[in-house]
């Protein structure tokens, strides 16, 4: 009997006509990643700047994505995120007269492709 009548070779190559489209997954299936931020991450800024915004390397959802403030406390504000502009970028005005210490932005998108990702970015606002 040769080896090409074998019965293992059937289910050999189910299993690999099975693994390709897994294999085929590759940057169309890839999350939004933050390409650059302001404030950058762990910057220690000597003000508040008045608008925060992050770029990422696709296009995003941007009713459906969401943008936190958290203080050392750990209060979150809910910031509003500007509508219009460019696709991969999220972009929202800070509120005044933030204190100075420990600040996080919590994001969240969901990218074009259905995918949500999340992330903090750290940052500081000295004492004047």
């Amino acid at each position: 009997m040769s080896q090409l009548a074998s019965p293992a070779h059937p289910i050999l190559l189910l299993a690999l006509l099975l693994a390709l489209p897994v294999c085929g997954a590759g940057p169309a299936a890839a999350h939004a990643i933050v390409v650059t931020s302001e404030p950058t991450a762990g910057a220690t800024l000597a003000a508040a700047p008045a608008q925060v915004s992050i770029r990422f390397n696709s296009r995003l959802d941007h009713e459906r994505s969401r943008l936190l403030l958290i203080g050392a406390d750990n209060a979150q504000t809910a910031l509003a995120i500007a509508a219009e502009g460019d696709p991969v970028v999220l972009a929202a005005p800070l509120p005044p007269g933030l204190a100075p210490g420990a600040w996080r932005l919590r994001w969240q998108v969901l990218a074009i492709d259905g995918h949500i990702t999340r992330g903090d970015i750290p940052f500081t606002l000295k004492a004047p």
